[in-house]
């Protein structure tokens, strides 16, 4: 072999084994999504070896009404790294995101959605990121995001609401790809919207609140393949209002 090629080798696994965490849990909430949750979780399951030495996978079904449950208990079957959580009846985005920080055991949790809208592979950007700054959050922002002009309308009008209430100034505030510390969901005062979508923004602001340091990378975004978002729903907006008044008059 000629010795530039053996060095760049040398090089490119030190970087690997360098940018390796020691520990990972990555949780997938999912409502809904039997069309994607097996690719999702398996396409996560195959690279995690390479970017964690100890990793564990919890799918929080949130109640869902088609087969997401039956499919994430037939997974867990499969790969003893894997734990399911099951909502019965189903509680909201909010609550699945909870249960997934509350139930993770080890040093830094990743979470990603379970539509298949995200490479998981683009963890790779949250770790080097986090080593390059000592973050105790990375996270995601989108990449050309592909939604409909209505959503990433409605999507700045609430960044801005955010921002004039709280100050939170971040490229994307409900970006469903995050790395965080465990000692920040252990630390933060306990979380607390369900139903609406408030609970990103109500996690960012806690965590700013209490000191720790917000770093933000590019992430890739794909036109969803099967299965319908739900976000959207009149109630679960009016909820997510509801709860950003509420923690604003709180923290007021």
């Amino acid at each position: 072999m000629r010795l530039d090629l053996y060095l760049e080798q040398i090089l490119s696994y030190t970087f690997f084994y360098m940018n390796r965490l020691s520990e990972l849990s990555v949780f997938f909430p999912a409502y809904n999504e039997e069309a994607n949750l097996r690719m999702v979780v398996e396409k996560a399951i195959n690279y995690l070896p390479k970017i964690a030495q100890k990793w564990e996978v919890l799918i929080v079904d949130d109640g869902s009404k088609d087969k997401t449950g039956e499919i994430a208990d037939s997974l867990a079957k499969e790969y003893r790294q894997i734990r399911v959580i099951h909502h019965r009846p189903n509680r909201g985005y909010g609550a699945a995101f909870k249960s997934g920080f509350y139930n993770a055991k080890y040093e830094w949790i990743a979470f990603t959605d379970s539509d298949g809208q995200f490479d998981f592979r683009d963890i790779d950007k949250f770790i080097e990121k986090q080593k390059e700054t000592s973050a105790d959050l990375v996270i995601g922002y989108y990449l050309g995001r592909k939604v409909s002009l209505q959503i990433k309308i409605t999507s700045k009008i609430w960044e801005i609401l955010v921002f004039l209430l709280f100050g939170l100034n971040v490229h994307d505030i409900d970006c469903g790809f995050k790395l965080v510390s465990k000692k920040v969901i252990s630390s933060i005062p306990k979380l607390e919207s369900e139903r609406g979508a408030f609970i990103s923004s109500e996690f960012l602001v806690k965590a700013r609140r209490a000191g720790f340091k917000i770093e933000e990378v590019g992430v890739r975004h794909y036109v969803r393949a099967g299965g319908k978002p739900t976000g959207r729903k009149l109630n679960v907006i009016m909820q997510s209002f509801v709860d950003l008044f509420r923690l604003w008059q709180r923290l007021k």
